[in-house]
């Protein structure tokens, strides 16, 4: 195959990826309840062939209508998350609680946040629609930061979503009219911000964008131990460092970024609140045990650690520090280029042993868990994307396990007094404004 053809084929992806919630059947109809949606996804499909160059019989978009109850299905999904030009959610309140649309979310952004790390640029290739109306509150903290003007289609695209649109037939111009608005904005960012193809990612191992139903925010603090510029042995590569530890870019031929940006995005995308500091700015000295080794206000927190901090002998002491105070729902990744010769030999060995004699808490505990990789030394940046978000699942189930409850302040209401058979029976004492005791 020439370049020519090989071009000609990347060119026939699908311009669109239509991701829906499911409707549960109800009643006793038995009609199809997402008829709707393949309604509108065959209307998209063709403004998208009058719109464009596409052959005869190939897909202008993907859903996954047909795929419920085939075999395959979930590799038929993570390929076209993988190859479709531009991701079009269709927002609704029963969206954000569907895993199967959090998924889809997930795999896609990963897409976005790769060729942003390869230095592509912003690439918009999400293209919310609101099928019902959906206020700005539902919204989860991993989907706020998408550009969303919905309000360009008018008040009744607002209030109504393309649901309603497409029920009322008074208003089907209106709906005519959005439906070919949104295949031409699918057209030009699909033209004016390609998104490169990615490596399909098995669904069944792919992460929520969104938490739980009923879930308060989440959060995770992330902490930076690497060296600086300044602050590195003479004979060490600089490329990966900068002025603060959160520069450091161990991926650099990979990535433009530096690798704590890559993480905070990829962190916040599974809906998690995140918080970024330097180990440096982290005060671990000789304080109080309850005030050491823990993230700020308590919450879970990820270590991302360079081997070549060690060489440092005071950043070295208060890791071990750290180490030693470190609670259960403190965890490490530790990144280490398969491509940077200064990693290997002898002295990535020696490194190697120093950090073991550093952190054994909590490299042990990092190896009893799914994503022992994270500890042993993460080799690429593909690996890295690939096991943060077990880490992250894991740092969080053991901070709802172990970590102690506060429950907000209240009145004190004392327990029900139980009497013997002379008194009055049981009461609950109410407090001193009706005569109990305060």
């Amino acid at each position: 195959m020439n370049v020519s053809e090989r071009g000609r084929e990347s060119d026939n992806r699908p311009y669109f990826f239509l991701s829906y919630a499911h409707t549960p059947p109800w009643g006793s109809g038995g009609g199809d309840p997402d008829h709707w949606v393949h309604v509108l996804f065959t209307d998209l499909c063709d403004h998208i062939m009058a719109l464009t160059d596409l052959p005869a019989g190939t897909p202008a978009g993907f859903m996954d209508r047909e795929l419920r109850s085939g075999d395959g299905w979930p590799e038929k999904l993570s390929e076209n998350l993988a190859t479709c030009r531009v991701f079009v959610p269709l927002f609704s309140p029963r969206y954000f609680t569907s895993e199967m649309c959090g998924r889809e979310w997930f795999a896609f952004h990963e897409r976005i946040l790769r060729a942003r790390a390869a230095g592509e640029g912003d690439v918009p290739a999400i293209v919310p629609a609101l099928w019902t109306r959906v206020d700005y509150a539902q919204l989860p903290d991993s989907v706020r930061h998408i550009h969303i003007d919905h309000g360009a289609f008018g008040e009744r695209y607002t209030a109504h979503g393309i649901y309603g649109l497409i029920k009322l037939n008074r208003l089907r111009d209106e709906y005519e009219e959005i439906v070919l608005g949104l295949a031409q904005r699918i057209v030009r960012v699909a033209h004016e911000s390609p998104l490169p193809a990615g490596r399909p990612r098995p669904y069944e191992s792919t992460p929520s964008a969104f938490k739980p139903r009923g879930e308060g925010p989440r959060h995770i603090h992330l902490t930076v131990a690497a060296p600086t510029r300044d602050s590195l042995p003479q004979h060490r590569d600089v490329r990966p460092y900068g002025e603060d530890a959160q520069d450091w870019n161990p991926y650099h031929s990979e990535s433009t970024r530096p690798l704590s940006t890559l993480a905070e995005e990829l962190i916040r995308s599974l809906d998690y609140r995140i918080t970024v500091s330097s180990f440096d700015d982290e005060d671990t000295g000789d304080t109080d045990d309850d005030d050491v080794a823990k993230a700020p206000s308590g919450r879970p927190g990820i270590l991302l650690v360079d081997r070549w901090v060690l060489t440092d002998e005071e950043r070295r002491r208060r890791l071990a520090e750290f180490d030693s105070k470190a609670r259960p729902w403190v965890n490490a990744v530790v990144p280490w280029n398969r491509s940077d010769v200064q990693c290997h030999g002898a002295e990535g060995r020696k490194l190697a042993e120093k950090l073991e004699n550093t952190l054994p808490m909590i490299l042990d505990r990092g190896r009893r868990t799914d994503c022992r990789m994270a500890v042993n030394g993460i080799p690429s940046l593909k690996a890295f994307t690939d096991v943060l978000p077990l880490v992250v699942a894991h740092t969080f189930r053991q901070y709802l396990k172990h970590a102690t409850a506060h429950p907000p302040a209240g009145p004190h209401v004392p327990r029900p007094r139980l009497m013997g058979p002379t008194h009055q029976p049981p009461y609950l004492d109410a407090g001193p404004d009706n005569g109990g005791e305060a």
